[in-house]
């Protein structure tokens, strides 16, 4: 069963205008989607993207004509809209992640749960599965990877044992994965009870394989370019690497990394020179205890929402 973190927050915190019209960066499984497009009125729009087939495919039973799924990345999303004549948006959010259904699901390689052929993709129609990327690997590459996107401590322990197993017999399976990632880490001692030693392995795989990061940085700038003056940018992450990029974009965006602290300088010149364009909207959100005890994947979510200030020039193509 799918159960959409901050639910209710992320939608309150798009400010909903009636006739508005409002993206939801990453479908899923629609429950966001679906309540902003309760909340809008007979004009409002909502145009929804996603790499998952099988999310474009429920997206698109939903018949309102104030509705369009696009399949694609957000990484498209300025384009994909200039090609349907929107050029400015109300709001936009970005749940960021796997959904609950794509981890449940074996046939897609995200979980070790029940076993499944190691795949991996949240674009199921392209690209290299994480069987076929293992293949062709390296000890070092492999290394990187799960230290850097999964803060993996034992990740050159895991990333030799993948890699001499790998040799003996090609790793094609969830489970097989997912013990050879146990048996290195429980030798050393694991660190959480609450999750299992291949959790940050196949987390670091999985980000490396989509490009989470990479999209996500590419992403945010489009975002303040689509939006009309007073739109909300509204991110829900769920990896301290993805929150951490969002908090520094945001912060960048209100130009209070911009100048040095202590330049004796007035406020409307400071606002010059930095060319503000966003500014944020409280402090970042954390699912409570109740929803976290209902859905415990939602625990380590965190909502961070800013507000656009001024309409600047479209990106330059």
């Amino acid at each position: 069963m799918h159960i959409s973190v901050l639910l209710e927050e992320a939608v309150d915190a798009l400010n909903i205008q009636k006739d508005g019209i409002y993206v939801d960066g990453t479908y899923g499984r629609g429950g966001h989607g679906r309540l902003i497009l309760s909340r809008l009125g007979k004009s409002g729009q909502l145009i929804t993207f996603d790499k998952d087939p099988a999310a474009i495919s429920e997206a698109r039973s939903i018949l309102d004509e104030r509705f369009q799924a696009v399949h694609s990345s957000y990484t498209e999303m300025y384009a994909a809209l200039q090609s349907l004549g929107i050029n400015r948006v109300d709001g936009i959010l970005l749940d960021l992640g796997v959904s609950s259904m794509q981890l449940d699901e074996a046939s897609r390689g995200f979980s070790f749960r029940h076993d499944g052929p190691l795949d991996m993709r949240m674009d199921s129609s392209r690209g290299k599965t994480a069987a076929e990327w293992l293949t062709v690997a390296s000890e070092a590459e492999l290394k990187e990877i799960i230290r850097t996107y999964g803060e993996e401590r034992y990740a050159g322990q895991i990333a030799s044992a993948i890699i001499m197993e790998q040799a003996r017999q090609p790793i094609s399976t969830t489970l097989r994965l997912a013990e050879i990632v146990a048996t290195v880490v429980r030798k050393r001692g694991h660190r959480d009870d609450r999750q299992h030693p291949a959790t940050r392995t196949f987390q670091a795989i999985r980000i490396h394989l989509n490009q989470e990061l990479e999209e996500l940085s590419m992403t945010l700038p489009q975002c303040v370019e689509l939006l009309n003056t007073g739109g909300r940018l509204v991110v829900i992450s769920f990896h301290s690497l993805e929150d951490r990029i969002v908090k520094r974009f945001m912060r960048m965006q209100t130009g209070t990394d911009t100048l040095p602290r202590r330049l004796p300088v007035r406020e409307e010149e400071s606002r010059l020179y930095n060319r503000q364009k966003l500014r944020i909207i409280g402090k970042k959100i954390r699912p409570g205890s109740d929803e976290v005890s209902a859905n415990p994947r939602a625990r380590s979510a965190v909502m961070r929402v800013a507000e656009k200030l001024e309409t600047s020039n479209a990106i330059s193509r």
